[in-house]
């Protein structure tokens, strides 16, 4: 059993500001997410994309912004239970009990769900010689588009994911984008730059093809595509990547008794919390009136949970507001040096 103040369900840009703000106030957690690798979405789906809505930062990656907040909790030496997701809850005296599908076990006062949409996984290809390559030649996102250098790789999706990605590969690989309708579904001036490239033979487009069988033992030597009138055509290649949307799943939140509103956590403005006493709700995840949907206002709602949680936690004491510019118990934790 893992004894903590506060269990973090999410480990996002707005689940690693809410860990800061705990650390700054003197409360331990833990944070458990889905995902194989810290940073939520933005290192799942636009590591490599433009953010320009953060306070103070005009322009940032969402890999850059991750590595950030990283660094920033670094002091409070938290600990992440990754690729695990939590599977029950339960009230014992005034301690939450949470067991995860790993079934690691974690007793907390409190626990702050920042979760995005809950937990997601990528649509995959149907086509079942896929799985053995998985991780390996097949890929549902990218994390280091190095390995694709001088290489062929076989792009299929017709969204923004999809084009982005001949985009960038275009540069220093084989790029073959295959998509099962004519039309694409991405922004317009994404299409329009990959028709470009296709005019300069740096990317090859072929529409109205689907993934019909994966050739190959140890590794993929090639793969057959299948047109809409029945044609099948035979594609070498060393990579394959698939970018078909997500999977948005809840999963066990539904069973929590939190009154959800359309997959959404209700919760109140003063502190984030939800009907359920203890329990709290920030990031995409959660819902009130005038819900502005950006990592910004993530942070402010994750800055007003983690002192939601104090009471909790250390019921006898009087948690006293504090800047970090003047707070030598701040400054102290923070491992700030004069």
């Amino acid at each position: 059993m893992i004894d903590t103040d506060v269990l973090v369900v999410g480990a996002g840009p707005v689940g690693l500001f809410c860990v800061h703000q705990l650390g700054i106030i003197g409360l331990k957690c833990e944070v458990v997410d889905n995902l194989d690798k810290i940073g939520g979405q933005c290192i799942e789906l636009y590591p490599d994309k433009p953010i320009y809505d953060i306070p103070a930062i005009p322009e940032c990656t969402g890999e850059q912004l991750t590595n950030n907040l990283i660094k920033q909790i670094k002091p409070f030496k938290t600990n992440f239970h990754l690729n695990d997701r939590v599977e029950e809850i339960s009230k014992k005296n005034k301690n939450w009990l949470i067991k995860t599908i790993k079934g690691k076990e974690f007793k907390a006062s409190s626990i702050i769900i920042a979760g995005g949409v809950g937990s997601f996984e990528p649509r995959k290809f149907s086509v079942k010689e896929c799985e053995k390559f998985e991780g390996k030649e097949v890929f549902y996102s990218v994390k280091d588009k190095t390995i694709f250098e001088d290489k062929t790789v076989s792009i299929f999706g017709g969204g923004d994911s999809a084009l982005d990605w001949a985009i960038e590969l275009s540069n220093n690989s084989n790029v073959k984008l295959i998509h099962r309708r004519d039309e694409f579904r991405g922004a317009e001036s994404s299409v329009n730059k990959v028709k470009q490239l296709e005019k300069e033979s740096k990317v090859e487009i072929l529409t109205q093809y689907q993934l019909s069988s994966v050739e190959g033992k140890n590794k993929i030597e090639s793969i057959d595509i299948k047109h809409d009138d029945g044609n099948i055509k035979k594609i070498k290649t060393n990579y394959v990547l698939g970018f078909f949307g997500l999977i948005m799943k809840l999963g066990p939140i539904l069973n929590w008794g939190l009154n959800l509103d359309k997959k959404h956590i209700p919760v109140n403005t003063e502190s984030f919390e939800t009907n359920q006493k203890g329990i709290f709700a920030i990031g995409d995840i959660c819902t009130y009136p005038g819900k502005v949907k950006l990592i910004l206002s993530g942070f402010h709602e994750g800055a007003l949970a983690a002192r939601g949680c104090f009471k909790y936690a250390k019921p006898d004491e009087k948690l006293r507001f504090e800047f970090s510019t003047t707070s030598k118990n701040i400054q102290e934790r923070l491992g700030v040096k004069k």
